[in-house]
């Protein structure tokens, strides 16, 4: 019996130098994507990706569309070795979410690209026109985290897995509650190197710009269920679409029920992450232990985990 294959896109802060390079070289679906995406942007965003300088990659505005257009082309990639293969949910980490509903065919590849450019600039406009930081508190109890948020006016920008939740807010802030996390139970509090404080309210300049921005956008009802960010639920009307894509640029990312959901409602027994890193993997490992799931973000990635792909669809 074949199993229930649930894609997975990677979030900004995963992008590395050189992701998609060798799938452009092996696979045409592949370069098409990056091809695509230099003439729908008017820039070599395919270089960037490819050859970096990795400064210029990690920008907000880059980082963004980058790793859209490296998701899709690593689904181009997979879809050539294997067909149109069917898939039974998505989800996406903040970015992801959009790349999510490309592959759902939500909206064509050129209109998520140009929506995703957008979001990084808004985003990235926010970041400098505020003073943002985000930790990541490890080993605490989410009623303890969220106390010690309220405690520093900080919010709750990420529910990662079970015992690793992200703050985010005001520098001085997110510093505080570092330095007072042991007194509320947390076995471990990082400040994260990113450039801002995403999914806090110091980025509603951005929920504003890209809610604009949104109106604007045709949505088609999904060919597979995506599952929205912000509150780990099936998303399927435009409107709710429209809405959940712009409310997780200031809301928290529910991620530990997002995939709670796709194991347990949606019966899901195949991951497949698609990006850089691995990160996704991991989490999944926390929040369902022993979950099947592959990651995909190179050619010899890929190569390794077809055989487990051909195994669930047969």
């Amino acid at each position: 019996m074949s199993k229930r294959i649930a894609l997975l896109f990677a979030g900004q802060g995963a992008q590395q130098v050189g992701m998609g390079k060798d799938l452009a070289e092996k696979y045409p679906a592949a370069r098409e994507v990056f091809t695509k995406a230099d003439t729908v942007l008017g820039r070599p965003i395919s270089a960037l990706c490819f050859d970096g300088p990795e400064e210029d990659l990690t920008q907000t505005k880059n980082c963004q569309p980058a790793l859209f257009v490296h998701g899709l082309a690593c689904l181009a990639a997979l879809r050539a070795e294997l067909g149109d293969f069917p898939v039974h949910a998505a989800a996406g980490l903040s970015l992801g979410e959009f790349t999510a509903h490309a592959a759902a065919g939500t909206f064509d590849f050129e209109t998520g690209l140009r929506l995703v450019a957008q979001r990084g600039h808004y985003m990235q406009d926010a970041c400098e026109a505020s003073s943002g930081a985000m930790a990541a508190m490890i080993g605490g109890d989410e009623s303890a985290v969220r106390a010690l948020a309220a405690e520093c006016d900080v919010d709750v920008a990420n529910l990662n897995s079970p015992g690793q939740i992200v703050i985010s807010g005001e520098s001085s802030k997110v510093s505080a509650a570092v330095g007072s996390a042991k007194e509320h139970g947390v076995r471990m509090a990082k400040t994260l190197n990113v450039a801002g404080a995403y999914h806090s309210r110091l980025m509603n300049s951005a929920f504003e710009k890209l809610g604009e921005a949104l109106t604007r956008v045709h949505f088609a009802k999904p060919k597979f269920p995506v599952i929205c960010n912000v509150d780990a639920c099936r998303v399927s009307e435009p409107d709710e679409i429209r809405q959940s894509l712009q409310d997780q640029v200031t809301c928290t990312v529910c991620w530990t029920e997002t995939q709670e959901l796709l194991v347990d409602e949606e019966r899901c027994d195949l991951f497949i992450e698609i990006g850089p890193g691995g990160v996704l993997a991991g989490l999944l490992n926390r929040t369902r232990k022993g979950t099947v799931c592959v990651s995909i973000d190179d050619c010899a990635s890929l190569e390794a985990a077809l055989p487990t792909i051909r195994e669930a669809l047969s």
